[in-house]
């Protein structure tokens, strides 16, 4: 297993789990075996990995990858999914951002936040990384009478065929993250 453990970096020399390193040994295996993959994931890691009950027997592997490796792995994500998806069999495999929220200054304080630190501007980012073969290409708040509110999110036609079975996984993996309820959907054309 040692040969994997390049393949996860965790913070603070932290121990990774059992599911962690079977995730690393998928990648290196990737690495090894596939060869339209092999140049691209030579350099690409992960933070951590973990598994989220869907629905039933359904479940979801999600991955996060570090923020400074995002560009990488959007560009082989179609490829890498689909090779995860099939070493996981009957699991949905999602790549998410390792992003950070900074609490808000203190009053007085001359140290000021960046935008993209903000709580809304994580939770924003972590949804386009949830759907992400699909583009968000609309939302809508829904508030109900009795004070709850659901969000609705409509996603490219496009990438129907690609991530029409996933939508469940995509809105309990999201409320896993974030704790807010999310429907998606895709808009209906007009004919």
């Amino acid at each position: 297993m040692y040969t994997s453990r390049k393949k996860i970096h965790k913070d603070k020399d932290v121990e990774p789990t059992e599911f962690e390193e079977s995730v690393a040994q998928a990648f290196f295996d990737l690495e090894n075996t596939n060869n339209d993959l092999k140049s691209d994931l030579k350099d690409l890691y992960i933070n951590s990995a973990v598994q989220i009950d869907v629905s039933g027997s359904r479940k979801a592997v999600v991955i996060h990858v570090p923020y400074r490796l995002r560009k990488a792995f959007h560009k082989v994500h179609v490829k890498l999914v689909r090779e995860l998806e099939k070493k996981f069999s009957g699991k949905d495999v999602i790549l998410i951002t390792t992003r950070r929220i900074l609490r808000p200054p203190k009053k007085g304080s001359a140290v000021q936040r960046p935008r993209s630190r903000t709580l809304t501007a994580v939770h924003e980012a972590m949804l386009e990384d949830i759907v992400l073969p699909a583009e968000i290409v609309g939302k809508r708040i829904r508030y109900r009478i009795d004070g709850t509110k659901i969000m609705k999110v409509y996603l490219d036609p496009k990438e129907r065929n690609n991530t029409e079975y996933k939508l469940e996984t995509f809105s309990a993996v999201y409320r896993k993250l974030a704790g807010k309820d999310v429907v998606f959907e895709f808009p209906v054309t007009e004919a």
